[in-house]
């Protein structure tokens, strides 16, 4: 009888036993459910890094637009675009970085031959006009500008201006207009110049510049010399008037744009771009980032800031000149050999202009 009695004790002991650790068994595990659809661990403990060479304001909006919306924090390391490029290179598969987003989108074609390129998801490349976009889909636009001719209309008639930049080297111009060599968008314009027309008439280009033309050092030094009249004309990208206009209303300032409109290399536009580095270690949150940084939401937050174009045909800008009624020159988007801008820096140096 004891024997038996304490049988039924241990028995009952253990079935207890065994509810309780089944009952925390479950309730960990709805727990760990619940962790993971409302607020993935993965999100908040992840730090997404990118190597920017944008513009600051909107590319800071951008990220905390992104970081609200998913968990995922974001570390931005600034610089030139084509220093972080080649730290990128150095550092090879050991990089930190999960993405690079550059002002031009040269950097992002040297790295994509280097190998060091993952490729976009469909998600975002759905997201952009695909023609702008590198072909196999391992780096991705994100805004574009135009280069425009400034104008004080109180010193020049549009009536007067001409139907090419090629126009503006004579005489009649001399001293009338300014220009940056040193601005990257000035010689990506170049690197086009000797794609297109050849080495001996982009030389003969630069000549005529500095013959003509006044050097400045920077596009905003151009800009404010054209709205107080120091000088008639200017050679800048779209965003730096459109972004003054927004601050100030087109109509209270002294300068206009000019826009050729006839495919001539002064229209020519550029692109900003985004790339995730093969050797990423959160290549699920860097295209989460690249999904959101082309959609309605990403796009309208950095074009509204940087007065830039969005690629995203689904986003306008009521402030710029429509996209669709720019007419660029054709054959500028990849500018192979030319593409790292050796051989324009090199005209530029024997011109007298670096």
């Amino acid at each position: 009888m004891a024997h038996s009695h304490l049988r039924r004790r241990i028995m009952g002991g253990l079935a207890i036993l065994l509810l309780v650790f089944s009952v925390a068994c479950s309730n960990g595990s709805k727990e760990a459910e619940g962790t993971k659809t409302n607020t993935p661990a993965e999100n908040n403990n992840q730090t997404l890094i990118i190597y920017n060479g944008q513009h600051k304001e909107a590319s800071k909006a951008l990220e905390k637009a992104f970081t609200e919306k998913t968990g995922i924090k974001v570390e931005s390391r600034e610089g030139s675009s084509n220093e972080l490029a080649h730290q990128i290179v150095e550092e090879g598969g050991k990089s930190p970085a999960d993405i690079i987003y550059t002002e031009e989108t040269t950097p992002l074609i040297m790295l994509k031959e280097k190998g060091l390129l993952e490729k976009a998801s469909d998600a975002a490349l759905a997201n952009i006009q695909k023609q702008y976009a590198d072909p196999d889909g391992q780096w991705l636009p994100v805004v574009a500008r135009s280069r425009v001719v400034v104008y004080n209309p109180s010193m020049v008639k549009e009536s007067d201006l001409p139907k090419s930049l090629y126009d503006f080297l004579k005489p009649e111009w001399k001293n009338k207009f300014a220009f940056v060599p040193t601005s990257g968008a000035f010689q990506q314009q170049l690197s086009a110049m000797i794609k297109l027309e050849g080495r001996d008439k982009a030389k003969a280009y630069l000549e005529g510049l500095k013959k003509y033309g006044k050097v400045y050092k920077g596009n905003k030094d151009v800009l404010n010399a054209v709205e107080k009249g120091e000088i008639g004309i200017g050679f800048i990208n779209n965003y730096y008037w459109d972004k003054l206009a927004k601050e100030k209303g087109a109509g209270n300032l002294h300068s206009k744009l000019y826009f050729f409109g006839t495919n001539d290399i002064g229209d020519m536009l550029s692109f900003s771009g985004a790339a995730i580095l093969k050797s990423s270690q959160h290549k699920e949150a860097a295209q989460k980032f690249m999904e959101f940084m082309t959609s309605k939401e990403g796009q309208q937050i950095v074009t509204d800031l940087s007065a830039q174009y969005p690629v995203n045909p689904n986003v306008t800008n009521k402030n710029l000149k429509p996209f669709s009624e720019l007419k660029p020159p054709a054959g500028t988007m990849d500018l192979g050999e030319y593409g790292d801008g050796k051989e324009a820096n090199k005209l530029l140096e024997e011109v007298g202009l670096l």
